[in-house]
């Protein structure tokens, strides 16, 4: 029993002691960026070329949809905007055959690729957030399928295969360190990462601070929710500092990813925001905290900042939403996340465009080189060197342990 303890206090030393110590290298992927998801379900919507306008002018060039409309597809044509399309839950279960899957691609995909600058396919939305225990298991298989799609058409290493998920999929998420899955995601969690991994795709996680606050707004600070100055908290195992609860959600799952033995995904937020408006019961949505939340984010993005875990490693962030869904189902506040109301009425201002035309950027573009590059690269071949040391001191130790 003591060798075992042993054992897995080594283990688990060597989980938290390389992803803090190893996060650099992520640094070396270049560019991320910010970008914004623009859904759909709502009346009297601005036509998707006015949509194309409004992103232009607020100089953002990444969009999430949650289908493959047609429309928006055709109307993004020749533009700089990156775009992140979605195939529907409902549809998982005609696509785990590579068949069927071909057929989609070739006919969602391909006819707008490349003058539509297509770059992820998100399979399903939020599958582990239900009871649905089918649809869970259709998801891997799809995921295979559509990507067996793209590489039959040359398309893989254009477009990544993910799929967004909430913080649900956690068990344990604070501290940080200890984040974890829930057993009942376990196995298929496995599947996910294991392809994420082969094919160098992302970890898509929608991540809201909001819900943690409305949940229980007496113990949590509402200005470490909202990027405030703060005293934050400090990981009691790590000793990292959190000034904001986002960078400490993101961190958690890369921890509880890591514990699966995958520590080198990439981890992207695709949604987080604030709502402006909520029923009584929704503590905190206003409009007021709303604007600070998304104004704060957008400043942490400009400052090139990661998480404390992977400091070097700018956040790909993609804000919800661009418009206040009108006819979304729900309490009050599914309706009024939007920067915009459908017929782009500004709901209030966060300044971005303010804030990307004064950024220090080459071009007009929001997207930011990290400034920890050129840096990363200088140290690459000393961190190789360390790492591989590192590596063979873990070893002896592991050794010693049996």
């Amino acid at each position: 029993m003591a060798d075992f303890s042993s054992r897995m206090t080594v283990s688990y030393f060597f989980i938290i002691f390389s992803l803090i110590y190893f996060s650099g290298f992520g640094g070396l992927r270049g560019i991320t960026a910010l970008g914004i998801n623009y859904g759909q379900v709502g009346d009297n919507l601005l036509s998707p070329q006015k949509v194309l306008h409004l992103l232009s002018s607020l100089r953002l060039t990444k969009a999430r949809i949650y289908d493959t409309n047609p429309q928006i597809l055709t109307s993004f044509a020749n533009s700089n905007i990156e775009l992140i399309v979605t195939v529907e839950n409902e549809m998982l279960a005609q696509l785990i055959y590579p068949q069927q899957a071909l057929q989609w691609v070739s006919t969602h995909i391909k006819p707008y690729f490349p003058a539509t600058r297509i770059t992820g396919i998100a399979v399903g939305n939020e599958i582990f957030s239900g009871d649905d225990t089918t649809l869970m298991a259709y998801l891997v298989p799809a995921m295979v399928s559509i990507h067996g799609a793209l590489v039959q058409l040359g398309l893989d290493s254009h477009i990544q295969v993910s799929t967004p998920s909430s913080l649900a999929v956690l068990a344990e998420s604070y501290p940080p360190s200890v984040g974890s899955f829930k057993s009942e995601v376990y196995a298929t969690m496995s599947q996910v990462l294991k392809f994420l991994a082969s094919t160098k795709s992302p970890f898509w996680i929608n991540a809201y601070p909001y819900f943690a606050y409305k949940d229980d707004p007496e113990r949590i600070s509402l200005d470490y929710v909202l990027f405030n100055p703060n005293s934050g908290m400090v990981d009691p195992y790590t000793k990292l500092h959190y000034d904001n609860m986002l960078y400490a959600q993101v961190d958690a799952v890369i921890f509880a990813i890591a514990r699966m033995g995958y520590d080198g995904i990439e981890v992207r937020v695709s949604e987080t925001g604030w709502p402006s408006k909520g029923d009584l019961n929704e503590v905190g949505a206003t409009i007021e905290n709303a604007a600070v939340y998304n104004r704060n984010l957008l400043r942490r993005q400009l400052q090139n900042e990661g998480t404390p875990l992977r400091p070097n490693i700018r956040i790909e962030v993609y804000l919800f939403a661009l418009f206040n869904e009108d006819l979304k189902p729900g309490p009050t506040s599914e309706r009024n996340y939007g920067l915009y109301q459908p017929d782009g009425t500004m709901c209030y201002n966060v300044g971005l465009s303010t804030l990307s035309s004064t950024s220090s950027t080459s071009t007009t573009s929001i997207s930011l080189t990290s400034s920890a590059t050129k840096a990363a690269k200088m140290e690459n071949q000393s961190l190789v060197y360390s790492m591989i040391v590192y590596l063979l001191t873990f070893q002896v130790l592991m050794r010693r342990q049996t």
